[in-house]
């Protein structure tokens, strides 16, 4: 069945099917935005269902029904389901942010969404705090201007705070106020830390790995089905090699934005159908999507937000009176801090709040360039944008345009306008001007696009930024495995073997002006794991001001307390440790060594760190050079 939220979407949808079903015509009605591919391919396979009972309802009731047809558009559509998609466009779309802005920006796509009436936007927190938000923002209202009317945006997410802003992000600025409906994300848990027997340390060791491994196959060996959540994706494949070893290759998958499309939706279809036991993920599995009915979310390490936790753990127990249950595996100390301070944070209904950005220049140079472009072809045909005409986009319509996205309400005309000198201008550079995209005619104020302007638009779209990545491409069949990252690729030696997608494989050669990675099946032979560089999360503000006031807490609950022999027969110590096990979800062991950790801290420091206490420690390395430490509790976005 379709995941929670987006069952409080569909029945909008059906019920206009049903009151209007004689009419319904080959045209776009509604838009389904998804901030994830598999998402989008989860929200189809489940509307095939509800549809399939509407036709055999109207059948037992002696109506005539048309058949309501659904399909995707994402960067992995086929181009023969993208050809069919023109020639007989869906009554419901579902997409991507980047795919709506290429689907408005092209010249066919255009005309199959000129009569949407319903745009629902899924996991709306996923993308409004970066400028994937602020981009899709833009495109919702060049949406609103090719319809000619306003369609009715709907929003939704488990998890967003605080929830009258985002609700005004999706509706836009200058606009009445929107309707929320807060059914509230508190819900019942079951939530724990796993602590190692091994004392924790700084890093990790083999045997504590070896442990953690044994402890993940005892909890899968108890469970239907069970998902493994990682913050990387070398990590992902690394354990999922490893828990292949000890269970079976045949009862363990890997799934990861750098695997190929094929690949993942085997992996999501094997878990549904039960034919694997454990799935290890990455956050491509971290939305909304119907992964069937998981028992436990595993997590190894923190995963540094207090909604990404809700998220991940919120994957498991998805049927009637079932409870999420989730289980935190700590590998450091500061792990152990940080997954205890979300057990505490989730319990008491903490969020992490969105932040969203503000007027990002690139992004709206971006999307005029694309607003021109799509105009300047076919501003004569009904229905074209309001604003736009043969002779091309009124500059004055245009900046209305982009003040009513929400990100934008504050732009100022000067600003607006300095951008467009520089798209009509271009940018000066010792071999003459580049990057003139426009045509601004300022006696009639209008814009209009160079030639190239709209390639330029459509090839370089979205605000996703470009990693440099390897294709990894399989022979003989010439299938796509995945990716790797650009270092990982240039490193590599014909011969090596590498694991990717929980299977071995033997690289042939690295083709660096192509950059593709042909590589053969290695027959499970011992491989190396794949790197790919700066994808590891930063804690967020919250979860740091919530480890500070644990800290503190400690602190403050043990006064004068030293970590020296006996310090655990304290009755004091023994009070702390009770609260901390039943505040954090601790067991003894856990309990006892952050309470070691954090007093330990303070007896070097002189205190401990806090968002209020700021602390620069200084010490000599292994060569005699000064190296100085600030322990400043903030969160990456402030750190950085």
């Amino acid at each position: 069945s379709v995941t929670g939220v987006q069952t409080c979407a569909l029945p909008i949808y059906f019920s206009a099917v049903a009151q209007f079903a004689g009419e319904l015509r080959d045209r776009t009605e509604f838009l389904y935005i998804s901030p994830l591919k598999a998402l989008g391919n989860d929200i189809q396979k489940n509307l095939e269902i509800p549809l399939g009972e509407i036709l055999q309802m109207a059948g037992e009731r002696g109506l005539l029904m048309p058949e309501i047809r659904t399909a995707v558009r994402t960067g992995d559509t086929l181009m023969k389901d993208r050809r069919l998609m023109l020639k007989r466009p869906p009554h419901i779309l579902v997409t991507t942010p980047e795919s709506l802005y290429i689907l408005l920006t092209a010249e066919k796509s255009r005309a199959i969404l000129r009569d949407v009436e319903t745009v629902i936007v899924d996991e709306i927190h996923a993308v409004a705090d970066d400028k994937r938000g602020v981009h899709l923002s833009l495109s919702l209202e060049r949406l609103e201007a090719l319809t000619g009317r306003p369609p009715v945006r709907i929003g939704l997410s488990a998890t967003q705070k605080p929830i009258e802003d985002v609700a005004h992000f999706l509706a836009g600025s200058g606009r009445p106020d929107p309707v929320i409906v807060n059914v509230g994300h508190k819900r019942k848990l079951d939530l724990g830390v796993e602590v190692p027997s091994t004392e924790l340390g700084p890093v990790a060791s083999n045997d504590m790995w070896d442990e953690i491994y044994e402890r993940i196959v005892q909890l899968v060996n108890a469970h239907r089905s069970t998902l493994v959540f990682v913050n990387t994706r070398r990590l992902a494949e690394r354990i999922a090699h490893q828990l292949g070893e000890r269970m079976g290759e045949e009862n363990v998958a890997a799934h990861h934005g750098s695997l190929s499309r094929k690949l993942r939706l085997e992996a999501e279809r094997k878990l549904k159908e039960g034919q694997i036991k454990v799935l290890v993920a990455t956050a491509s599995l971290e939305l909304g999507i119907d992964v069937g009915t998981v028992d436990l979310v595993c997590h190894i390490s923190s995963p540094r937000s207090i909604a990404v936790a809700l998220q991940r753990v919120g994957r498991s127990g998805h049927w009637r009176g079932a409870v999420p249950k989730g289980r935190f595996f700590v590998t450091t100390r500061d792990d152990l801090a940080e997954c205890a301070v979300l057990v505490r944070a989730i319990r008491l209904g903490e969020l992490d709040r969105l932040i969203f950005p503000e007027g990002s220049l690139d992004v709206l140079a971006q999307q005029i360039v694309a607003c021109c472009a799509a105009a300047g072809s076919a501003a004569a045909t009904a229905g074209e944008d309001a604003g736009a005409t043969n002779d091309g986009w009124d500059e004055d319509e245009l900046f209305a345009l982009v003040k009513r996205a929400y990100p934008y309400r504050n732009l100022t005309r000067a600003t607006f306008d300095e951008v467009l000198t520089m798209l009509s201008e271009g940018i000066a550079s010792q071999r003459g001007r580049y990057g003139a995209y426009l045509h601004h005619d300022r006696i009639n104020r209008k814009l209009r696009a160079r030639r190239g302007a709209r390639l330029a638009a459509i090839t370089s779209g979205g605000a996703i930024p470009d990693n440099a990545l390897f294709s990894v491409v399989a022979e003989p069949d010439g299938g796509n495995v995945g990716t790797v990252d650009e270092d990982f690729a240039v490193e590599s030696m014909a011969g090596d073997i590498m694991l990717l997608g929980n299977t071995s494989w033997r690289i042939r050669r690295v083709e660096s002006r192509t950059s593709r990675m042909l590589v053969e099946d290695a027959l499970g032979a011992p491989p190396s794991v794949p790197f790919w560089r700066g994808e590891a999360p930063a804690r967020t503000e919250e979860l740091s001001q919530q480890l500070g006031e644990l800290r503190k807490e400690i602190s403050d609950r043990l006064p004068g307390v030293v970590p020296v022999e006996g310090w655990r027969n304290l009755p004091v110590v023994a009070e702390a440790v009770g609260w901390l096990r039943e505040e954090c979800g601790l067991d003894l062991s856990g309990a006892e060594q952050l309470i070691q950790y954090t007093l330990e801290g303070r007896a070097v420091l002189g205190d401990v760190p806090t968002q209020t206490t700021i602390i620069a420690e200084r010490f000599f390395d292994e060569g005699g050079g000064m190296q100085l430490i600030i322990h400043a509790p903030f969160g990456g976005r402030i750190n950085k």
